[in-house]
């Protein structure tokens, strides 16, 4: 029976993306509960920026090398293979897990015996103690780039036989390893069992995966070809792709080494912000990114030209349409959200604070950075990588620059300072300058978008301008309703004495109340607007999944 749910396939894209939304929020929220434990346990300070510093060199091996290699490459070129013989597309399969394999072992045994050296490079404003320690933590989570990179490509293989359910309950089986490792293994290893958890987290990851992988019909065959087409052709796609994710995550170790040199606590700020609002994009814009991309890629293969342009053009508005409001109640509802999360344990008032802060800024870009998978998976359904990948390494050098201009503005308590202090309530509050960084990301993440869609433009075609520009008017006339509506229906309680703002349940209470409020006015002014994306969504729930992108 479990063995026949995990099999399911998905019949329609809209279906398939509400599935991966669903299962991106559940994963959402077992992220929040984890960095609610990983708040309370250790606080805004010395342990949580060496765990999260820990991260960043085994994250960066993993996307370069594996993730890049599936959004761009695996899951075309396997289509490619199904369509003309099953028994290639699994000796080209099984190629490839033998090479990447062998490939992430060595490197992640080169990192190991250096990590040292990386840490001092990642880490430069941190103290002995803390890089002895941070060296500790990154050799354990080097096991994890392994483990993921084999299930991430289980995961490619499997959404091309439309069976997302199963590929969506992974990453919350990664984070049920994590929180995990926090309740059972932190109490007898200390911080050393974040990193075991991390690693718990990578086996659950694939072992849920494993038998529909079988199901699917997969062949193992002891195959190390690197001359073979599908491999060449693999690699060839990927580096473009794999340059623009290294310039990322290059952003990401820059970033984490400007705030090692800033006030103690200043890694886990942004990492903890940076989570919260990545999980918002990650429940709307990968989901439906990540389930239109194999038909926007089996469209490209069949020259089917209008039908590539609608679904790019429907998912594009889908995303706005999903991501504004997110972004609007972010924004309004940061210091609740704030509270709730992180406010316990070891992170005090002005942590909080700093935190919401960082929160309200990661939210002005939220939209740009849910269009850039859709944008760039558009290309790579095109078999074209280097754009996207220019792109990137173009607004990681704005993102490094801004962050660096940023977080001397902020140290200077100019007229900047006293905007940022002004404009996001953070009075009393002396040393700002992390949110130096968030502010920089979402300015480059709005840029990329920009740059994106104009080179989509130029070489596609692909925006339906007439019916976007009317879309567009209809979500950002609801987005500003609801931004207004939920601000009042916040202040409504507090003026009132309805609730204790001392107390968990009445924070809780005024942001459920808020939210919800929030949140109706935009589902109703997108229904008196006729806007077609709620439409889509309603026949997606109300026809058994049938609902289409058009």
């Amino acid at each position: 029976m479990f063995t026949k749910f995990l099999n399911t396939q998905t019949k329609s894209i809209s279906f398939a993306s509400l599935i991966l939304a669903a299962s991106y929020f559940f994963s959402a929220l077992l992220g929040l509960f984890r960095d609610h434990l990983l708040a309370g346990q250790f606080g805004a300070g010395n342990e949580l920026d060496v765990y999260y510093a820990a991260f960043t060199i085994p994250d960066f091996i993993a996307l370069i090398l594996v993730f890049g290699a599936i959004s761009s490459a695996i899951i075309p070129i396997f289509s490619s293979y199904l369509v003309n013989s099953e028994d290639e597309a699994w000796q080209y399969a099984s190629n490839l897990f033998n090479i990447f394999l062998v490939c992430l072992i060595a490197i992640c045994l080169i990192f190991i015996v250096f990590a040292p050296l990386g840490v001092a490079l990642i880490a430069p404003g941190f103290s002995p103690e803390k890089r002895e320690m941070t060296v500790t933590l990154m050799r354990i989570m080097f096991l994890s780039p392994i483990i993921l990179g084999i299930s991430n490509i289980v995961s490619g293989i499997l959404q091309v036989f439309k069976r997302f359910l199963v590929t969506a309950l992974a990453p919350l089986m990664y984070n049920l390893g994590i929180i995990g490792g926090i309740i059972f293994f932190v109490p007898r290893f200390g911080l050393v069992g974040l990193a075991f958890g991390v690693v718990l987290g990578g086996l659950l990851h694939l072992l849920i995966q494993i038998p529909a992988f079988l199901y699917s019909g997969f062949k193992y065959r002891l195959l190390f070809n690197f001359n073979h087409a599908g491999v060449m052709k693999t690699l060839t796609l990927m580096l473009p792709r794999s340059l623009g994710l290294g310039a990322g995550q290059l952003n990401a170790i820059a970033t984490t080494a400007i705030a090692s040199t800033l006030a103690s606590g200043s890694i886990a700020v942004f990492s903890l912000a940076n989570n919260l609002s990545g999980m918002m994009v990650n429940a709307f814009a990968v989901s439906l990114s990540t389930a239109v991309f194999p038909a926007m890629a089996l469209a490209y293969s069949k020259d089917h030209t209008k039908d590539f342009e609608k679904k790019f053009s429907s998912a594009f508005l889908q995303i706005i349409f999903f991501t504004v409001p997110v972004a609007v109640l972010l924004f309004i509802l940061r210091a609740q959200i704030a509270r709730i999360v992180w406010g316990s344990g070891k992170f005090d008032w002005i942590d909080t604070r700093l935190a919401a802060a960082a929160l309200g800024v990661f939210s002005i870009g939220l939209c740009a950075q849910g269009l850039i998978f859709i944008l760039s998976k558009t290309f790579y359904a095109a078999h074209n990588t280097k754009i996207p990948a220019m792109a990137s390494v173009a607004t990681v050098a704005l993102n490094i620059a801004l962050s660096f201009l940023f977080v001397w503005l902020l140290a200077g308590h100019g007229v900047f300072y006293a905007l940022m202090q002004l404009v996001l309530r953070l009075e009393g509050i002396d040393n700002i300058s992390v949110l130096g960084l968030p502010l920089a990301f979402s300015i480059a993440g709005i840029a990329e978008a920009l740059l994106l869609s104009w080179l989509l433009y130029k070489k596609f075609k692909v925006f339906r301008l007439r019916a976007m520009a009317d879309s567009l008017y209809k979500i950002a006339l609801a987005g500003i309703l609801t931004a207004a509506t939920a601000f009042l229906a916040r202040q409504i309680l507090v003026s009132y004495h309805i609730i204790n703002l001392q107390t968990f349940l009445g924070v809780f209470f005024q942001l459920v109340f808020a939210g919800i409020v929030g949140m109706a006015c935009y589902i109703g002014m997108a229904f008196l607007l006729k806007s077609p994306e709620l439409e889509t969504i309603r026949e997606s729930f109300f026809r058994g999944g049938k609902g289409k992108i058009h």
